[in-house]
């Protein structure tokens, strides 16, 4: 099944400008002009971000989308892709966000636009274990791009999450994926390119 509306999803303090994010915007502009492309900014509230997610989707064809999601995008795309049942890829997801991200309560900065500030709030935390799934309904609709050099994540803990999942484990590698056009091929497949 080719995917015919794709949802990429950034990750915490990142944006649609991250190099992932408009590296996978030029290709499919460039090889599927057709298929709708929704890269948007995550607001810092999780609950929020499902919200705005579930409301720009919910006329979306679960059979012919997707979702592709990096660091806790991966974590936003895995809850996304349980409730509507579509592929995704997700890309060094985060596993356990609510303790990850615990320490990062108050003023953050985005990456790529370090003169933007965020309040991310404590109750942040809870919505984000509010938000956790458990086993994969379908781990077939899932590939799983972990690098074991990431810096940030721990790529056995991300393994283990989506060890019923197709799994491209990569040895070295960074948190940021600085490969990933490497990487695009067998992403595009999962996609049904």
């Amino acid at each position: 099944m080719t995917t015919t509306h794709l949802l990429y999803l950034h990750g915490f303090r990142s944006s649609p400008q991250s190099a992932k994010a408009r590296l996978m915007a030029q290709h499919m502009a460039a090889l599927q002009p057709g298929v709708v492309w929704h890269c948007p900014q995550l607001p810092p509230s999780p609950r929020e971000a499902m919200a705005a997610l579930t409301r720009a989707t919910q006329d979306w064809p679960a059979h012919s989308m997707a979702v592709v999601g990096s660091s806790l995008g991966g974590f936003y795309a895995t809850r996304v892709a349980e409730q509507r049942g579509c592929r995704a890829v997700l890309l060094n997801p985060a596993v356990n966000p609510a303790r990850d991200l615990e320490k990062y309560i108050g003023e953050q900065t985005q990456f790529h636009a370090p003169e933007e500030h965020f309040y991310f709030k404590p109750e942040y935390v809870q919505e984000l274990r509010d938000l956790a799934c458990g086993d994969l309904r379908q781990p077939q609709n899932y590939l799983a791009v972990i690098a074991q050099g990431d810096e940030v994540l721990d790529w056995r803990e991300m393994h283990s999450r989506y060890q019923n999942a197709k799994v491209l484990l990569l040895e070295g590698g960074d948190h940021a994926l600085s490969d990933f056009a490497d990487h695009l091929p067998a992403v595009m497949a999962h996609l049904g390119y």
